[in-house]
């Protein structure tokens, strides 16, 4: 099976806290263009489905002898050359170690593990696309390395801590009551659709059912076969996102490390609310771009099509060296202090407030959570 034994692709500092801990890997296509995936909260690497079809033509791993068969050659991927990409289970979910400490969960030291990984598949540089936790952790990567990073994706991403409350409203505390009261693989899979898609997606009529209920079977069916996350990986995770934080010093790194990045997100999104995304790309003026789809916190799956073009045109953008100013759509910010920009800084302030009353509202559900023994499944996030 591959494994990348984190403790030997890294300093002896590093090497000695991570002893013991495996990456489970896999790696799908081929050619001088490398693409590392990184999923999020209770993701595994499978997650990452439709992407790696897309960019590759094929969603057999490479070290399945049945590949050749299911080869697209007129794959989107040809657009940009021939691409290998790796999606990897991080710590604590998956087939990767799950280790038992909070304090083994950072997102430094999982973009460490994922820097580990590009040692391990002998990768000098690679683009780097991160999904909502992932997104983190890549933002933590390109600030370590940024001379690493060919390009920078950020999908339903926030800055961490209070920015990943989900949306408190009467729809999502619907959803959170029924999380808690949900104890089969049959109700946790009602609730997760509501969680990861739009309602206009998933009442679409697809032949003769609603794509509501054609997803409910396949949430079922991966519910029951892979079970629940375990405490350790949850609770690691859950403290991971909580304590992430970009400092400036960290945006400034992004900023000059020579590469583009897109912010792609969905705004129907309740878990990562777009306008933490809208924050951060215009931190990472002016190489960044904003690009937003209808849709909600899985867009990846959910208009997969248009999110795949997304990371083509990021790749194609890059290899052209297109500069920053063509790239970038977020608008700059205007100077001087005007009555608007006052009303703004009030609004600012009575959201940090309302964000940190959200904040304890989160934790006492963590606890109801813990207290019901619930945990998050590889489809979340």
């Amino acid at each position: 099976m591959p494994y990348c034994e984190v403790g030997k692709a890294q300093s002896t500092d590093d090497a000695a806290l991570n002893n013991g801990i495996q990456i489970y890997y896999r790696t799908y296509g081929h050619g001088p263009t490398k693409v590392l995936l990184i999923i999020g909260l209770a993701g595994t690497h499978d997650s990452w489905g439709p992407q790696i079809k897309g960019l590759t033509g094929t969603d057999r791993p490479n070290d399945d002898e049945a590949m050749a068969v299911d080869r697209e050659p007129d794959g989107a991927h040809n657009e940009v050359g021939g691409v290998e990409v790796c999606s990897f289970d991080n710590r604590g979910m998956g087939r990767s170690s799950v280790p038992t400490k909070k304090s083994d969960y950072t997102t430094k030291i999982m973009a460490k593990d994922a820097i580990a990984l590009l040692d391990h598949l002998d990768w000098k540089k690679a683009h780097v696309f991160g999904h909502s936790m992932g997104a983190m952790i890549a933002c933590k990567m390109a600030a370590l390395v940024p001379d690493r990073i060919l390009s920078l994706a950020l999908l339903n991403v926030t800055g961490g801590g209070f920015e990943c409350v989900p949306k408190l409203d009467r729809k999502s505390l619907s959803i959170a009551i029924r999380f808690l009261k949900a104890k089969t693989p049959e109700q946790r899979a009602a609730v997760d659709l509501d969680t990861h898609y739009s309602e206009e997606f998933l009442e679409e009529i697809v032949g003769s059912n609603t794509r509501r209920s054609i997803l409910y079977q396949d949430y079922v069916k991966g519910i029951t076969s892979s079970g629940m996350q375990s405490n350790y990986g949850f609770e690691g995770q859950i403290n991971a996102c909580w304590r992430h934080k970009m400092t400036q010093a960290e945006i400034d790194l992004i900023r000059s490390g020579g590469f583009l990045v897109s912010v792609i997100h969905g705004r129907q999104d309740i878990i990562a609310q777009i306008n933490h995304a809208r924050r951060l790309a215009q931190k990472l003026q002016p190489v960044a771009r904003m690009v937003e789809f209808h849709g909600a916190h899985l867009v990846t799956h959910e208009r997969t099509e248009e999110v795949n073009q997304a990371l083509l045109d990021l790749i194609k953008a890059s290899e052209m060296k297109m500069s920053p100013h063509e790239w970038s759509n977020v608008p700059k910010k205007s100077s001087g202090v005007t009555e608007a920009s006052s009303r703004t800084s009030v609004e600012r302030e009575g959201n940090r407030i309302l964000a940190k009353i959200h904040v304890y509202l989160l934790y006492i559900f963590s606890l109801l959570i813990m207290v019901f023994n619930l945990h998050f499944v590889n489809w979340v996030l």
